[in-house]
C-alpha cells in the first residue's frame, strides 16, 4: 500500500487503546497514511473510566512536535487533549514556529466515562487563542455547550452553537450530534459561506469509546490527502459509522470501535 499523506497527532495517550493517540494512530494507518505523534499526557484508563492522568512536561511536548516535524513535515495536524493553559500556549508556539497548516482541533474535555480532561483556565485559553488558529473544530454537544455557554437540545441549537463558535473566530465547525435523543444521527458542518448536514442511522450501542478522536484523525487524514474540508468530514463520518457498526465487544464499559474496518486483507495473508 502506498502512503497517502503524513499526519502529526498532538494528543493524550489512552492505555486501553480505544481513544487518544492509540485510536489516532490506528485511524490514520488504516486510511493509508503515516502517523507521527506528540503525546501531551499519559492516562491510565479502561472502558469503565480514567484512573489517572500524568501530564508530559511542556518542553518535551514542544520537542516532540518540533524535532519530528523538522525532519518529516506533516501534511496536516490533528490536535486532541490539551489539558492546561501552558500546554495550549506551547503547542501554539510550535505550530507558529514551524508554520504548520491544515489543523483539525478536537476539543477533548470529558472522557466517555465522565472524567474531566481539561481545566477551566485551559478552556478559556482554547477559546481565546486556539480556535481562530485552526482550520476546523470538531466538538460534540457537551463540548460545544461548554465552549458556547448554551444548552443544545435540537438541530436548531446545534446551528446556533456553530455560529457562536464562528463568532469566536473558528473558520469551520463540525458539531457532532450523537448526544441528541433521536433515531437518526445528524452532524452539522458550518462556515460563513455554507451549511451541510450529514445524516446517518443511529446505531444503538454503548461501544463508542474514542469516536471523537477517531473522527478528527480521519478528517485530518483525508484533508492531508488533498480532499476539501467538507468532503473530509463526510468521508470521516462514514469511516466512524462503519467502525461503530463493526465494533468488537471488548470491556465491561464503553467499549472501543473497529478502527480496522477500512482494511482489505489480501487472501494470502488471511
Amino acid at each position: 500500500m502506498k502512503i497517502n499523506s503524513k499526519i502529526l497527532i498532538i494528543a493524550g495517550s489512552d492505555s486501553s487503546g480505544g481513544a487518544g493517540i492509540q485510536a489516532d494512530i490506528k485511524s490514520v494507518t488504516s486510511l493509508g497514511s503515516y502517523a507521527m505523534t506528540a503525546i501531551t499526557a499519559v492516562t491510565a484508563q479502561n472502558t469503565e473510566g480514567v484512573k489517572s492522568i500524568i501530564p508530559i512536561p511542556i518542553k518535551e511536548i514542544s520537542n516532540q512536535i518540533e524535532f519530528t516535524s523538522k525532519d518529516i513535515k506533516p501534511d496536516s495536524v490533528k490536535i486532541g487533549m490539551l489539558h492546561s493553559t501552558k500546554v495550549i500556549d506551547s503547542v501554539l508556539q510550535s505550530i507558529k514556529k514551524l508554520k504548520l497548516k491544515k489543523i483539525i482541533l478536537d476539543p477533548v474535555m470529558v472522557a466517555k466515562g465522565g472524567s474531566k480532561l481539561i481545566n477551566d483556565k485551559a478552556v478559556l485559553n482554547l477559546k481565546k487563542k486556539l480556535i481562530n488558529k485552526v482550520d476546523l473544530i470538531t466538538p460534540n454537544i457537551p463540548e460545544a455547550e461548554i465552549l458556547t455557554a448554551m444548552k443544545i437540545k435540537s438541530m436548531l441549537d446545534m446551528k446556533a452553537a456553530a455560529y457562536k463558535l464562528l463568532d469566536l473566530g473558528a473558520k469551520n465547525v463540525l458539531i457532532k450530534g450523537g448526544h441528541l435523543s433521536s433515531k437518526t444521527l445528524k452532524d452539522i458542518f458550518v462556515n460563513k459561506k455554507e451549511i451541510a448536514i450529514f445524516t446517518n442511522k443511529k446505531i444503538d450501542t454503548k461501544n463508542t469509546h474514542g469516536t471523537g478522536c477517531t473522527l478528527s484523525s480521519a478528517i485530518a487524514t483525508y484533508y492531508g490527502c488533498g480532499k476539501t474540508l467538507k468532503k473530509s468530514c463526510e468521508l470521516g463520518i462514514r469511516y466512524v459509522n462503519n467502525a461503530i457498526k463493526t465494533r468488537p465487544n471488548f470491556g465491561k464499559g464503553n467499549g472501543p470501535i473497529n478502527h480496522l474496518n477500512s482494511f482489505i486483507v489480501e487472501k494470502k495473508f488471511r
